[in-house]
């Protein structure tokens, strides 16, 4: 692989989509694997196949498994960025993909400058946890449990729990969580949520900053927890002990 280049599998059984796209993303700095099923995406990713990929692009119209199904596993096996591919516009559909791990979607027809802006989105924020920059550091030292009413959230562990329950979140939902939890009450601009979470100022990503919210809301069975403030943003609000 040549230096500087990330490593992106492309997991897509049309083959006419997938050399058209291989093409784009190569001229974008990505060296692409093409898997044309569910069972080649799994191959691709055991420990043996070479040098780790960067990003999973993932359709979910796979001929030999579902799509949801294929994403769920690639999380167990590895934590790389999955992106889904959906024609699914229906916001239980993207829900659902965030629940078993997905980090971001994109919705066909889709813009391909959107694609690489989600692509390099998902990358870079990849690349921060990676090298010890996440939203989690603090120059002073480890941060102590964010207790938030049942809401328990382990800033160095990355772990959330609800009345003593583990609650599994995705990266993306975890990093919105603690940004709102470290100033319980205090509005954050949208803007500022994407920039923080998603280190991009692409306006586009607020659609998926909304699916989020509705994910977290769902999974933590709390939804008065992250309030809607119309026309500006988000704000956690502290439930009672």
């Amino acid at each position: 692989m040549a230096e500087g280049l990330v490593r992106l599998l492309l997991v897509e059984d049309d083959n006419h989509v997938a050399a058209a796209l291989s093409a784009i993303l190569s001229r974008h700095g990505f060296e692409v694997t093409h898997a044309r099923s569910g069972e080649e995406a799994l191959q691709a990713l055991l420990p043996d196949s070479g040098a780790p990929f960067g990003v999973v692009l993932l359709d979910l119209g796979l001929p030999d498994q579902d799509g949801f199904e294929v994403c769920g596993k690639i999380r167990k096996r590895t934590a790389t960025p999955v992106i889904m591919v959906t024609a699914r516009a229906d916001v239980r559909s993207r829900i659902h993909g965030l629940n078993l791990g997905a980090d971001d979607y994109v919705v066909k027809p889709y813009d391909t400058m959107e694609l690489l802006a989600r692509i390099h989105a998902v990358s870079r924020r990849t690349a921060a946890q990676d090298t010890g920059h996440g939203a989690d550091e603090s120059p002073d030292g480890p941060h102590p449990p964010l207790r938030l009413g049942p809401v328990t959230i382990e800033l160095p562990t990355r772990q959330v729990s609800v009345n003593g329950t583990t609650v599994s979140l995705t990266r993306k939902e975890f990093d919105l969580l603690a940004l709102l939890a470290q100033r319980p009450g205090v509005v954050f601009r949208r803007e500022q949520i994407i920039s923080e979470v998603w280190r991009t100022s692409w306006e586009g990503t607020g659609r998926t900053l909304e699916v989020h919210v509705a994910s977290l809301r769902s999974k933590l069975r709390m939804p008065a927890l992250i309030e809607t403030v119309r026309g500006v943003g988000y704000r956690l609000v502290a439930p009672a002990h």
